[in-house]
């Protein structure tokens, strides 16, 4: 049984990832005017391994691993870092850094998904209208840029974002499922240093050294927030979240991450707030706490002390 010390301190690890996590698609934003999204990964991966390096070096944290769990990390690093952060970047190219926000909160119904596929968990009428509530909360705000009412403005960066939920529902699960005996410090050291090695042939082949050099102190600044918070004390905290709570408790604070979105591109990028959008953005939430029948999960996870 966890004690509310350990428990509120895993809350506080998930809402910090989550805000970073959310600033992160208005920084990433930010600087892709200049950069291409393989070049933009390969600075944020560097400064992050080089920022968690140095921060095991001073916490004296063992950075050997067992050959074992060699092909795990490498999934993971793959999957959480590599994979996510391309797709996300490059669906940034295309949509707003909002809209980006509101659809990864879509990723617990994929999460719920997957139990049903893998773990044999029974689909309800309850999951059943969340998931079209969810879908129709998609529609509004793949809608917000179309001159007419619901006349679909989908993308490739939607379809990317969609892409990107589902992909990361199967790296929580896996994350939890794996249960690598390691810290959670030392395993967002190894996904970030994979990613950084991943993405380098890609800055050889895009040249990507000739952008870099084009860089103001206001986009160096925003890499900086991208590298040292977003890839690494946000993937760390989300690591140590997970090793104390369930994945389906974690995945609450999800919710919290569109709403982190939407302030940052208001006040950094001066987007505007599209009314339809946000409706939409908040009708996917409630379909998702649906699907996840987690309304007396979030009352009591919040609110009541008996909740364990």
């Amino acid at each position: 049984m966890l004690s509310s010390n350990h428990k509120l301190a895993a809350s506080l690890y998930a809402t910090m990832s989550i805000t970073f996590w959310g600033v992160s698609f208005v920084s990433t934003k930010a600087v892709l005017d200049k950069l291409d999204p393989f070049t933009l990964l390969v600075i944020r991966f560097g400064i992050g391994a080089l920022f968690l390096l140095c921060l095991l070096l001073l916490l004296r944290e063992k950075l050997k691993i067992s050959p074992v769990y060699i092909p795990h990390l490498i999934v993971l690093g793959i999957l959480g870092v590599f994979i996510h952060q391309v797709i996300q970047a490059s669906a940034l190219l295309t949509i707003d850094a909002s809209s980006a926000g509101w659809m990864i909160s879509l990723s617990p119904i994929f999460t719920v998904i997957l139990s049903m596929i893998f773990l044999n968990e029974r689909m309800t009428i309850l999951k059943a209208i969340g998931m079209i509530l969810a879908l129709f909360g998609v529609l509004m705000i793949t809608t917000g840029g179309s001159d007419k009412t619901f006349e679909p403005a989908l993308n490739i960066g939607y379809l990317l974002m969609l892409l990107s939920t589902l992909n990361w529902a199967v790296y929580s699960v896996l994350l939890k499922k794996l249960n690598i005996p390691l810290s959670p410090l030392v395993i967002t050291f190894y996904m970030s240093l994979l990613g950084f090695v991943l993405t380098i042939p890609f800055l050889i082949r895009n040249k990507g050294w000739e952008a870099i050099s084009h860089l103001q102190a206001g986009e160096w600044a925003h890499l900086l927030f991208l590298g040292v918070f977003v890839s690494g004390v946000a993937y760390w905290y989300w690591a140590k979240a997970l090793h104390v709570l369930e994945a389906s408790q974690v995945s609450v604070f999800l919710y919290l991450e569109p709403v982190a979105t939407l302030i940052a591109a208001v006040l950094l990028l001066n987007e505007k707030i599209i009314l339809i959008s946000v409706v939409g953005g908040i009708i996917i939430i409630i379909g998702v706490i649906f699907v996840n029948g987690q309304f007396e999960r979030l009352y009591g996870f919040f609110f009541s002390k008996k909740y364990k």
